[in-house]
């Protein structure tokens, strides 16, 4: 078992708080997700979260209009220098400031930076050498109040800023002859936005009060001059001495004094001057919905189209300067929080803090491109498909969301529950989803028509907090907490079987074997009970702890359990004899932490803490074990030793991350953390004294908790998640950064491999290559041998080999090119090693599983590309059968016969077209083939 996990992707959370931007080509959505940004691809379908992860949430991003670099901005005020090629951190640069928005110039050479009443300009890095990537240019007071928006020139000259003094600024960020700084006002509320006109000095000013005013400049872009030094010198009066002997004479010549006269300046020309344009308000637009505040706005200049967002969840789409209404929708009932238009200005991305949602609507054929939200309140459980294809979450929103593990995309949502979700369960077809909730109900999701197609429910209302599924599919189990007990339900009926009692306190945690059909619950009574569901028996064996149980689950043999309790430990016992085969003590392992109002230490409160969630690995020698804490600890159980520790979250706007009192937030009175500020208000108060509060008296200022739900490793056993409080946590397993040879000798190098490879010696080269264990000398050697001598080679092969080549063609079926060539390997492996691979079916599972995966994949993509060519082909038959229909008659042929000529062009063009589009998909067809 390898522990190079190593965090891959981020989903369940699309957005928390900041600003939103696309890409410079368009195809690509940026998010701040919490202190990480996520990219989203809209051409590929695809999401992926960046392995950079700040001190406190991110709040700005900007992206260079290359499209290489990008900064990122705390709460704080820290920025970071990101490079999305690398994928790494470049630079660091501190503004001690809330910074609003950043932005860069639109030549790169430059960007901007507001925050408090200023804006800094900085050089842009990368564009020369320097030590610090953040060299500062110049900076630009003016507002008396914060500053909240800029925006840039088309020329890169020049720059707006919006602030709450309710005033609009421009500034000439290089020296001009006619320009320097001019202000505009009549805005009687907060400049939530401030934009230039493409190629143009007039600027759209959007109001907090749901006002746009238009202002026009009488000077074009063009007619902006840069200053000319002509600055005349005065010296001082010098006495010039020159001695010159002359070698005839011996006489001296002096110099005269010279002055020179200083010049009249020349005449600058005169300044700009700015008039109004138009005045508009949405007040006209919204008599139905009523008055609300502008949040957000977005303006596109190339197509002169203005996005406003409200609070009410609502965006208005206008064509500037006539403010011309395109549309008017609506996505929530809560406040649009950012917005973006990509280059094209086809589609508009839209951000819901309270909701955690985005989306990107395409508004000319009013159509939604990308449409995905997180769990409103926190992740509870998970639980992956059996093939590793999906994986399926619930959260304490009472929703059951269906995720692609490939796309990171979420693309079913069920929403029938009406409490907390407390387990989800896939059967073994991976055709339904079962789920249970505090609502007393345990409902079935067909997968396939995307409906709750059977519900379950006790006899008297029950609230059940746990979930378990046979191997077969056909038995469901549901622990109750109010009644104690465990109801038993068939599939195909939905008949309740039987009801399990025994248990005297809440039923906390039921797994099944999936060898013998064994259940076990775990109980607040602190006892574990092992019952015989297929037998009239009952329950077979009742195991006392000293502490109540938190979590259960088996091993995937079904030979052996784990259970977590309240005491912080983990004891490992046999099914069959009921015997305690091993302990760990885990509360060290958990680390110390504190929130920001524990009156005790770190130590003190770790004491309380424990393993809420336990998850086998895919071979069953290690397990993951996680809790109220930031730390997920993966330990070996057959020596009960901690062999790693994965941080899932360093981020300090959740509360428990720090393990030591914060000494900035201590006064002479005690913690700030412990006065009760009212900021949990989004529009901001000031921090009172203690005991003084006004506004709201049920407002609350809280920071979420970090902790850890639920776990789960994937079938294939490459990956696990965690539900944790920042999201769906992936982590992967790195091939690239370990080596792991396979009884390596001395004389087993690659040169050794090839040599042997080269005499013919398939047979031999193919288990060397395997001994040595790289991936790209097994793939060389595997790829030489022809396909025709593939049954002989593989009958010869030991077991420990077979089960090796398995795994390597699942992976290589995923990456390669070359599908036939690994199938027609892989047809002879399962047909001659197909029962000796059943008898030992738990250690080839996951290779199966993985395998199974890919070809489902790969299955997909394939099938949609033949679709679309068969669909295209039958389109370009119907054409040309058309094309022969002529019309008939005299009249008809004089008539159509311009029309004929220009319908054959047009039937060329279409050809043409189709010809093309069947060029492209073949393109990449062969790029998956």
């Amino acid at each position: 078992m390898k522990f190079a996990y190593q965090f891959s992707n981020l989903l369940g959370s699309v957005y928390r708080k900041g600003n939103i931007t696309f890409t410079p080509d368009g195809n690509s959505v940026i998010s701040p997700v919490g202190n990480r940004i996520s990219i989203f691809d809209l051409k590929n379908n695809k999401s992926q979260t960046l392995p950079v992860e700040t001190r406190v949430n991110v709040t700005s991003i900007a992206v260079s209009p290359d499209g290489r670099i990008a900064i990122l901005v705390t709460e704080e005020g820290e920025g970071l220098l990101v490079s999305l090629v690398s994928q790494s951190v470049l630079g660091h640069y501190h503004f001690h400031k809330e910074v609003r928005q950043v932005q860069f110039s639109p030549d790169g050479s430059k960007f901007a930076v507001v925050k408090d009443t200023v804006v800094q300009v900085f050089y842009a890095p990368g564009k020369t050498r320097e030590f610090n990537p953040f060299v500062l240019y110049r900076t630009y007071p003016g507002h008396v109040d914060e500053a909240v928006c800029l925006d840039w020139t088309s020329d890169s000259r020049v720059l707006c800023t919006g602030s709450k003094d309710r005033r609009t600024r421009i500034v000439a960020t290089q020296r001009l002859k006619n320009l320097n700084v001019y202000d505009l006002g009549g805005v009687r509320d907060t400049v939530i936005g401030a934009f230039f006109a493409l190629n143009s000095m007039d600027i759209y000013c959007v109001a907090r009060d749901a006002y746009v005013f238009v202002w026009k400049c009488d000077t074009k872009l063009s007619d902006l001059e840069p200053w000319v030094e002509e600055i005349s010198k005065n010296k001082e009066d010098e006495d010039e001495d020159d001695d010159d002997a002359d070698e005839d004479t011996g006489s001296k010549k002096k110099s005269k004094k010279k002055r020179k006269i200083p010049e009249a300046e020349p005449e600058q020309g005169k300044g700009i001057i700015y008039s109004g344009g138009g005045k508009f308000s949405f007040r006209e637009a919204r008599k139905d919905t009523g008055f609300c505040e502008v949040t957000t706005a977005a303006f596109h200049k190339a197509s002169h189209l203005l996005v406003t967002g409200f609070e009410d969840g609502t965006f208005f789409l206008h064509e500037m300067p006539d403010f011309n209404m395109i549309h008017s929708l609506s996505i929530s009932e809560q406040s649009v929080n950012s917005m973006a238009i990509n280059n094209s200005g086809e589609w508009i991305a839209l951000a819901c803090g309270k909701l955690g949602q985005l989306l990107v609507w395409e508004w000319q054929s009013e159509s939604y491109v990308l449409k995905q939200q997180g769990h409103f309140n926190d992740m509870t459980c998970i639980t992956y498909s059996p093939d590793g294809q999906n994986i399926v979450t619930g959260g304490g929103d009472g929703k059951v969301k269906v995720w692609n593990s490939f796309s990171g995309f979420c693309f079913v949502t069920f929403t029938e529950h009406v409490g907390e979700v407390t387990g989800v369960k896939v059967t073994q077809n991976g055709k339904s989803v079962l789920s249970s909730s505090m609502d007393g109900t345990v409902r079935a999701f067909d997968l396939t028509r995307y409906r709750n197609y059977k519900t379950l429910t006790s006899p008297k209302p029950d609230q059940f907090s746990c979930l378990a599924v046979d191997g077969a599919g056909e038995i469901v189990c549901a622990g109750g907490t109010t009644e104690f007990m465990i109801y038993v339900w068939t599939m195909k009926t939905g008949r309740l079987l039987q009801t399990l009692a025994g248990h005297e306190g809440p039923i906390s945690a039921l797994d099944f074997s999936q060898s013998d059909g064994v259940l076990a619950s775990g109980s607040w009574d602190k006892t574990v009970k092992l019952w015989g569901i297929y037998e009239q028996a009952g329950m077979r064996e009742t195991i006392d702890l000293n502490s109540d149980v938190l979590a259960l689950t088996f091993r995937p043999d079904g030979k052996e359990f784990a259970v977590a309790t309240l005491n912080a430990h983990v004891t490992f016992w046999d099914t069959v004899s009921a015997q305690q085969k091993g302990t760990i003590e885990g509360r060290h392992d958990l680390g110390y932490s504190r929130k920001d109002a524990d009156k005790v230490s770190a130590k003190t409160s770790a004491e309380g803490k424990a393993f809420e969630t336990l998850c086998y690995s895919a071979d069953g020698h290690c397990i993951l074990a996680a809790g109220r804490s930031k730390n997920v600890c993966i330990y070996s159980v057959s020596d009960q030793l901690l062999m790693k520790k994965f941080v899932i979250s360093c981020n300090h706007s959740l509360d428990g991350i720090e393990e030591f009192l914060d000494r900035r937030k201590m006064t002479e009175w005690g913690s700030l953390a412990l006065v009760d500020t009212g900021q949990g208000d989004e529009k901001g108060s000031a921090i009172s004294l203690p005991g003084v509060k006004k506004g709201d008296h049920s407002s609350r200022h809280w920071k979420p908790e970090v902790r850890v739900y639920s776990l789960q490793f994937s079938p294939t056993g490459r990956s696990w998640v965690a539900c944790s409080t920042e999201g769906l946590m992936v982590y992967s397993l790195d091939q690239g950064v370990v080596f792991d040879p396979f009884e390596l000798d001395m004389d087993i190098t690659p040169a050794s491999v090839r040599r042997t490879l080269g005499k013919g010696e398939h047979s031999a080269a193919l288990m060397l290559s395997f001994r040595l264990n790289e991936q790209s000398l097994i793939q060389e050697v595997l790829e030489a041998i022809p396909v025709d001598s593939a049954d002989v080679i593989i009958e010869s092969l030991p077991d420990t080999y077979v089960d090796k080549l398995l795994a390597f063609m699942g992976h290589m079926i995923e990456s390669s090119a070359h599908i036939e060539f690994y199938l027609l390997w892989l047809l002879p492996l399962l047909t001659a090693h197909g029962p000796k691979l059943k008898q030992r079916s738990q250690s080839v599972m996951s290779s199966l599983r993985t395998l199974q995966r890919n070809l489902t994949r790969k299955y997909e993509d394939l099938r949609k590309i033949a679709d679309h060519n068969k669909y295209l082909s039958q389109y370009l038959q119907s054409l040309s059968q058309l094309k022969r229909k002529k019309p008939s008659g005299a009249v008809a042929k004089e008539v159509g016969q311009d029309s004929d000529e220009d319908d054959d062009s047009e039937d060329e063009n279409l050809k043409e077209l189709a010809w093309r589009e069947g060029s492209s998909d073949s393109d990449s067809s062969m790029d998956i083939l």
